[in-house]
């Protein structure tokens, strides 16, 4: 590409760098969450969100689990400032939910700010001004004196109208803006005059939110940064330091992991990464990341499907379907080798009962964010394998394919899929796996057929007799005949008809496909002509040896489909 020359690093890294995050290898606790999707996420809808749609947004967050939720900017328009107004009037926030509002450094706006609160038991007050190189050159043409001037000033503003709303526990909150592009040195500089100003204790800390309002660097840059904060802010048994990151790069995420790993003990983020540009980073992923880990996210996503469809709802905007934990194949097999070790892990599983999940391919049971193997894990398309197809048609219908037999089915499934150039649904596996197999009694049926055993008291094996009626080509044969066992005896009898059944049984198995008062048995048949070629059969009936004689009569109208010794 050309043009890149005009391009440049335009982060600061710190002075000192320690990296005590890189010798951690995993977070072991959930860090405090603050979601900002009715804020910056709203702000950056295309039509944002109306007062009932906020509303029906502010629940799904508390449903989640969020504590602590930026509600908006109540000085910057009156459908901001009516939505935390209603909040507070109906009385719609739960008790141990904590509102955010956001603020500019200007006397009039901290006004309406605090005004706007009156009646909240709690708030955070969210107080900001940029502090990067580039908007001090570009936009305020200010010096660095001149910005921290506009923090601290904020601050004591703060403090005056805290004094003048007792009635509200506020906690203040402060971000210098476009943090990653300011020089660490300048942006601890001001953190702590707002600190000095503020005058935290244990007991009642502030929060210092450090935003990738453009994230800029590399994610271990970022988690420099936020170690070398953490060292240096003054009072910091008394400070939450939090992170607010974009995801401008692609590593949102990673920023977030890594500076909580450098010591930040608070994530602002949205529900699926919505914001301003790439967005904001996404909770959803990175509280999913810690329940993958074991660890308790403190969030609730058991029924994902249900909170996607009301954010797409509510804010018109669209979850990708890679989209970590959330999108709609994020769970999907098409490989044949995926599906095979898929389907072998989860009967693995369901053998060995283990307390850890641990399925090939697949990070976390879909069952755990309300999604379903039906239609969610394995998928069937032309690049499919025969251990997908099997597990189709044993998880939703309770055929278990032998193992033999699922490569012919596999390459029968995926020739429909290369042919029709589409995925095939669990219904589409099973009306051609049944079309092709089960229960064909064209040209060749046994409408009727009863066993008994011989007398002899001697043999080693008794006898099975069949009294059995044949209709081959609307032709009714009558017959008795005798084997050493029920399909034995079927086949002696089909040989006394006027056809020639030459064949020899390969193998057999039968399993139970229902356990309710309409239960069924499956049973397959594998039989093979004189040049060695197979043909599997399946029947289904209630009675298992019904079942098996099924199972045979679709194997030989399979063999007559290609040696047409039933005209």
């Amino acid at each position: 590409m050309k043009n890149y020359t005009k391009y440049a690093p335009g982060y600061y890294p710190p002075p000192k760098c320690e990296m005590r995050w890189a010798k951690k290898d995993h977070i072991e606790k959930a860090p405090r969450w603050c979601s900002v999707d009715l804020r910056d996420g709203n702000q950056a809808l295309i039509v944002p969100m109306n007062l009932d749609e906020k509303l029906s947004f502010f629940k799904i967050l508390c449903d989640i689990g969020f504590k602590e939720i930026e509600v908006g900017f109540p000085a910057a328009s009156e459908t901001e400032y009516e939505f935390l107004r209603t909040l507070i009037e109906d009385d719609l926030i739960p008790d141990d939910i904590t509102v955010q509002v956001l603020t500019q450094s200007r006397k009039h706006i901290i006004d309406k700010t605090f005004r706007s609160l009156v009646g909240a038991k709690r708030a955070v007050v969210h107080l900001y001004n940029s502090t990067s190189f580039a908007q001090r050159q570009q936009v305020f043409r200010a010096s660095r004196d001149e910005i921290k001037e506009i923090a601290v000033t904020g601050a004591e503003m703060m403090n005056i109208y805290r004094d003048k709303y007792p009635d509200t526990d506020f906690t203040f909150q402060y971000s210098p803006e476009s943090f990653t592009g300011t020089e660490p040195e300048f942006a601890l500089e001001v953190c702590n005059a707002v600190i000095d100003v503020w005058k935290p204790s244990p007991e009642h800390p502030v929060i210092i939110n450090l935003p990738a309002t453009v994230e800029m660097s590399m994610p271990h840059v970022f988690a420099n940064q936020i170690e070398y904060m953490s060292d240096n802010l003054r009072n910091r048994d008394s400070v939450i330091l939090s992170v607010h990151p974009h995801n401008d790069r692609g590593t949102g995420v990673a920023d977030s992991e890594l500076a909580v790993l450098a010591g930040a003990q608070r994530i602002e983020g949205t529900l699926f990464g919505n914001g301003e540009r790439t967005g904001n980073v996404d909770i959803v992923t990175l509280a999913m990341n810690l329940f993958t880990h074991g660890v308790d996210p403190k969030l609730d996503f058991s029924d994902m499907p249900e909170i996607q469809k009301v954010y797409e709802t509510l804010t018109g905007m669209k979850v990708g379907p890679r989209q970590p934990y959330s999108g709609m194949l994020v769970f999907a097999a098409f490989s044949g080798s995926h599906q095979d070790a898929i389907a072998k892990g989860m009967k693995w599983r369901k053998e060995s009962e283990p307390n850890r999940w641990t399925v090939p391919y697949l990070p976390l049971d879909p069952h755990d964010v309300g999604r379903e193997y039906d239609g969610d894990v394995i998928r069937i398309n032309s690049q499919s394998g025969k251990g997908g197809v099997a597990f189709i048609l044993e998880h939703n219908y309770g055929f278990i394919i032998p193992k033999d037999m699922r490569a012919e089915i596999g390459y029968m499934m995926k020739d429909i899929s290369d042919r029709h150039h589409e995925e095939l649904k669990p219904g589409d596996i099973y009306d051609a796996f049944a079309k092709e197999y089960i229960n064909d009694f064209d040209h060749i049926d046994i409408t009727d057929a009863s066993f008994g055993h011989g007398s002899s008291t001697k043999a080693e094996h008794s006898a099975v007799t069949v009294d059995m009626r044949v209709v081959i080509a609307g032709k009714v044969y009558n017959l008795t005949a005798e084997g050493n066992g029920r399909l034995d005896a079927v086949s002696n009898g089909l040989r006394q008809t006027d056809y020639h059944f030459d064949y020899k049984f390969i193998t057999y198995s039968e399993n139970a496909i229902s356990t309710d008062s309409d239960s069924k048995a499956a049973a397959y048949v594998c039989i093979a002509d004189t040049s060695g070629n197979k043909y599997w059969g399946v029947g289904t009936h209630a009675d298992i040896i019904l079942a098996s004689v099924n199972a045979l009569v679709s194997a030989l109208n399979r063999m007559n489909k290609r040696i047409h010794f039933v005209k």
